[in-house]
């Protein structure tokens, strides 16, 4: 049987100190330390999928009365302030239905209540948080999302059911970090007559994005669409973009959502894509827009190329794509048959200055067939930008 080191060692230290020194040929006893254990790794706040601790609220309250929670640290992972519910997802008493999008449960922040976590961040850099949120009771609710310290001021994000119909929505929002830790804060904003009434959030991860570059072949940044906010695995309805009125640090790099209402980041595990891994839905006709401003020499002739599609997500009919350079405007016509396909377009503009905005919208609004709620529009991807040679 082995003996533990603990045991072996003074019975070491007792055979040395009774063995014979005298003779030369008397065997040595040598005594060494045993390997030092292998330190565990650092224990990192985001799982694989960018998940803050405890994120999607699978891990229950220490304290619960019903469903709501008691004490403001009694949620592992989060602070949380005032009527907060922890709740699952299904039929609710008094007919309500919960949509939660990952797992089982999820939060509900009633009036003017908050939960919030402590995150390691790098000063200076950009990140993207991606949640869940669906409303329970109003038709207009709202969820202020809120980094201190940070570059980037709070903003309120509206929760309808505008995109995702019965399903919740999932969101990213930007922020640019200033200090090593954030603290992130999700809060309800609104008083209703209910104290409990407010919206569900769900799935909080966070990503951190690089900055991206031109090329000597593409002036456009982040052409592509690949960098941008963290997708859940589990969650098919892709990721809504908010206006920069409602978040000025764009979460997806290089790029201006620059429209009254969101676009969607799409991936291509659910939905179909022109090339790589990700692109942009254009969901909400002229509202939903999004530009680009690059650098360019006056009077110089460019050629500006892109893909439009659509995304396999039950949008269908005549789609109409415009794309604004310079003082061109090119409309690019796409008949979707709600099963995927692209096509290319392109056309030459002259640039007026040393910088040049590029803006593209859907001309129509479209809803999908499954449902006739959900909006949904024309996929926009492979955005690119050359000078032409003289």
């Amino acid at each position: 049987m082995e003996l533990p080191w603990g045991m072996l060692l003074p019975l070491l230290l007792v055979l040395s100190v009774s063995s014979p020194s005298s003779s030369s040929a008397a065997a040595t006893l040598a005594v060494t330390a045993p390997p030092p254990l292998p330190v565990p790794p650092p224990r990192h706040a985001q799982d694989a999928e960018g998940m803050l601790i405890n994120g999607n609220f699978e891990t229950a309250p220490r304290r619960l009365n019903k469903t709501l929670i008691v004490g403001r640290h009694s949620l592992p992972g989060w602070t949380v302030q005032g009527h907060v519910e922890y709740v699952s997802g299904g039929p609710q008493p008094g007919g309500m239905f919960f949509a939660v999008p990952h797992g089982v449960h999820a939060l509900r922040l009633g009036s003017r209540a908050s939960a919030s976590q402590n995150v390691t961040v790098r000063p200076g850099a950009l990140y993207a948080l991606t949640f869940a949120a669906t409303r329970t009771c109003a038709q207009d609710e709202a969820l202020r999302v809120a980094v201190a310290p940070s570059l980037s001021a709070p903003a309120d994000v509206a929760v309808r059911t505008l995109y995702s119909g019965a399903s919740a929505d999932t969101w990213a929002w930007g922020f640019r970090a200033s200090s090593p830790v954030a603290q992130v804060t999700f809060a309800n904003p609104g008083v209703q007559e209910d104290p409990a009434c407010g919206p569900l959030l769900d799935a909080v991860a966070i990503k951190e994005l690089p900055a991206p570059y031109p090329t000597k072949d593409n002036l456009i940044k982040n052409d592509g669409f690949e960098i941008g906010p963290q997708v859940l695995r589990n969650s098919t309805v892709g990721v809504l973009l908010p206006p920069k009125q409602k978040d000025a640090t764009s979460p997806l790099p290089g790029w201006i959502i620059e429209s009254l209402k969101a676009v969607r980041f799409i991936d291509a595990a659910h939905f179909s894509v022109p090339a790589g891994q990700y692109a942009v839905e254009l969901v909400a006709g002229r509202e939903s827009a999004i530009a680009q401003v690059i650098r360019t020499v006056p009077n110089r002739a460019y050629n500006l190329s892109f893909a439009v599609g659509d995304a396999r997500n039950g949008c269908h009919g005549s789609m109409l794509v415009e794309a604004f350079a310079g003082n061109v405007t090119q409309k690019v016509p796409f008949d979707s048959a709600g099963k995927g396909g692209f096509k290319t377009a392109a056309f030459r503009f002259v640039a007026g200055g040393v910088r040049t905005r590029l803006t593209f919208y859907s001309s129509y609004y479209h809803t999908k067939v499954t449902d006739g709620v959900s909006l949904c529009g024309p996929v926009l991807d492979q955005v690119k930008v050359v000078p032409v040679k003289a």
